[in-house]
C-alpha cells in the first residue's frame, strides 16, 4: 500500500580515496545512507605518514646505489606512477638521492600523465605551492625519460649502471614490467620496490611474500634481489580513512554495512 513505501538510501562506496595524498584533492564523501556497501581492503593496516615515506624511499634509493644496483618498480599506470614521480622529483630537488636515471616505461602511465597534466584544476594546494606556482612540472625533472617504444624499452635491459625504473602493471600480471622483473630479479645488488595492493595469486604477491622462485613468462627465476614493500602510495584508505568515512556516511540513519573488496584478512579485523 502507498502508505508503507519509503524511500532507502543505497550507497556504495568504490574504492573510497585517501586523504592529504599528493596531487589530487581529498575525496568528497556521500553525507548519509540507509544501506552502505563499502571497500575494506587496507581493513587490517595503516599506512605509513608521507614524512616517513619520503625517508623510507630515499633510503633504498641510496642502499641499491651504493651496492651498484637497479630499483625495479611495478605500479599501476594511473595513480601509483604519478605519485611516485612526483615525490622522487621532490627528493631530487633536495639532492636526497643521487642523480640516477628515472625511466618510466609504459605507454599507458605516458599517456595518464598527459592526461594528469590537462587538469590543474584538480590538484590540491600543495601542488600549486611546490610547483604550479613556480612554473615547473610535477610529472617531470631532468633525470626523468618517459618511455612509449618498445624497442627503447629492451634497450633499458642493457644498462649497467643503477637507476629506476617503473613499470606497469602493478601486480605484475602482464605487461612490460615482467621483462624489467625477469631480467633482475635473480641479481643481489638490485631492489624490487612494491608501491600497491596486490591480490592473492599474482606474480607481485608471491614476491611480496617472499617465494624463493617464481615463474616469470615460462621461465623459472631465483629470487635474489631485495625486496621491498610500501603501502603509502596505496590509493586505498586504510582503516583510520574507512572509520571516518563510515561516520561521514553514519550522519542519518544507517542500518546495514556490507564490507566488500577485502580478503578475509582485511575485512574481518575491520568488522
Amino acid at each position: 500500500d502507498h502508505a508503507a513505501r519509503r524511500d532507502v538510501r543505497l550507497v556504495f562506496s568504490g574504492d573510497i580515496g585517501r586523504v592529504g595524498i599528493p596531487i589530487i584533492r581529498d575525496p568528497r564523501t556521500v553525507e548519509a545512507a540507509d544501506v552502505l556497501i563499502m571497500e575494506s581492503t587496507y581493513g587490517d593496516r595503516l599506512h605509513e605518514p608521507q614524512e616517513d615515506s619520503a625517508r623510507s624511499l630515499e633510503r633504498i634509493i641510496n642502499e641499491t646505489y651504493q651496492r651498484g644496483g637497479k630499483i625495479i618498480v611495478p605500479a599501476f599506470a594511473v595513480g601509483r606512477t604519478q605519485q611516485l614521480v612526483y615525490m622522487l622529483n621532490q627528493l631530487a630537488q633536495k639532492g636526497d638521492i643521487p642523480r640516477l636515471p628515472i625511466f618510466v616505461d609504459s605507454p599507458l602511465a605516458v599517456d595518464v600523465t598527459s592526461v594528469y597534466r590537462m587538469h590543474p584544476e584538480c590538484y590540491d594546494r600543495a601542488t600549486y605551492r611546490i610547483f604550479l606556482s613556480n612554473y615547473e612540472d610535477p610529472f617531470g625533472f631532468s633525470r626523468l625519460t618517459y618511455i612509449r617504444d618498445v624497442n627503447e624499452s629492451k634497450n633499458l635491459n642493457d644498462l649497467k649502471e643503477p637507476c629506476i625504473i617503473i613499470s606497469a602493471s602493478g601486480m605484475a600480471e602482464a605487461g612490460r614490467i615482467l621483462h624489467h622483473l625477469a631480467n633482475n630479479i635473480e641479481n643481489h645488488r638490485n631492489c624490487i620496490l612494491f608501491v600497491g595492493y596486490a591480490a592473492k595469486e599474482t606474480l607481485a604477491r608471491k614476491i611480496m611474500d617472499g617465494m624463493k622462485e617464481v615463474n616469470i613468462l615460462g621461465d623459472v627465476y631465483r629470487v635474489n634481489a631485495e625486496v621491498v614493500s610500501m603501502d603509502y602510495f596505496s590509493a586505498h584508505a586504510d582503516q583510520d580513512g574507512l572509520l571516518d568515512y563510515l561516520k561521514l556516511n553514519n550522519t542519518h540513519k544507517l542500518k546495514n554495512i556490507f564490507l566488500v573488496h577485502g580478503e578475509s584478512e582485511q575485512s574481518l579485523p575491520l568488522r
